[in-house]
């Protein structure tokens, strides 16, 4: 496990009108603060990836469709520097990951219908001047196979 992850295994909460997850709580063990709260997308085959912040934690949970979901621990000083975790995340086994900072995440979209992933940061998007570090899906300082799945 890499230093600093956490993973929250969502229940799903069914009923004859439909379902509820509970995805984050100010009382769960694994929150932090609040920054915002939003939604992004990807295609099928489309890969997002790879970036990581230096000042805020994500906290990802797919609540349509499926992704691969990888991270890659590039800190230095970190007891797992180097190493590499991923999950498939969907709501059929939903879960939350937390990502601290300094670690490159990035995702791939595996379902024929657009993947929907909510994302709750530790900090507000500064547009101005971005938490945001990017480099590329195939960068081979990163030994991860996008397409395993």
């Amino acid at each position: 496990m890499i230093e600093g992850v956490a993973i929250k295994d969502l229940k799903v909460i069914y009923d004859q009108r439909g379902h509820l997850v509970e995805i984050l709580r100010c009382d769960d063990k694994i929150f932090k603060k609040f920054g915002q709260v939003y939604i992004t997308t990807a295609k099928f085959g489309i890969i997002k990836a790879w970036h990581y912040h230096k000042l805020q934690d994500d906290y990802f949970c797919c609540i349509f469709g499926k992704i691969l979901l990888a991270l890659y621990d590039a800190r230095k000083t970190s007891k797992t520097f180097g190493q590499i975790m991923d999950w498939v995340l969907s709501l059929e086994e939903p879960k939350l990951i937390k990502i601290p900072k300094g670690v490159y995440h990035g995702f791939k979209g595996l379902s024929k219908k657009e993947a929907i992933v909510i994302n709750i940061p530790t900090k507000p998007y500064n547009h101005k001047k971005p938490d945001e570090y990017r480099v590329d899906p195939f960068i081979k300082d990163i030994p991860y196979n996008w397409n395993k799945l």
